[in-house]
């Protein structure tokens, strides 16, 4: 049986015009904040993984069964519903302190979503942004 391709991969598109098509003007705006924050902690340039996910730095992941990946150490992506940001690493836990602060929010395994940027603190959003990075160092 032939391994499955892994379809989040860098691209050569545009993350740029990527946020730019995002239909919703204010997820579109928000997008671009959370763009400039994400390249500021991290100081990486923005690339497309995938076609809907923007990310920042690259980590090597090799698992226990030998399958290995490349995936950006922080990530979002502009959905209909919301903002999913890929910055829980480690899991949820490793962040309560700064989610009990952040404001209206959920999150998932590894995903803080988020329905605007007005409705948290940018603050510590940047703070969840740096703990990630480190946990992915």
């Amino acid at each position: 049986m032939a391994k499955a391709e892994i379809k989040t991969q860098v691209t050569n598109a545009s993350s740029s015009e990527f946020i730019n098509s995002v239909q919703d003007q204010q997820r579109r705006e928000d997008s671009k904040i959370i763009d400039k924050l994400m390249q500021q902690v991290s100081g990486e340039k923005a690339k497309m993984w995938g076609p809907a996910i923007i990310g920042y730095g690259t980590m090597h992941l090799k698992y226990e069964s030998g399958r290995e990946l490349d995936m950006p150490k922080l990530a979002f992506s502009p959905r209909k519903q919301n903002l999913s940001l890929y910055v829980l690493e480690g899991g949820e836990e490793k962040y309560k302190d700064l989610l009990d602060k952040l404001g209206k929010h959920s999150t998932g395994k590894i995903c803080l979503y988020i329905k605007k940027l007005s409705d948290v603190d940018q603050g510590v959003l940047k703070d969840i942004f740096r703990r990630c990075l480190r946990i992915n160092e």
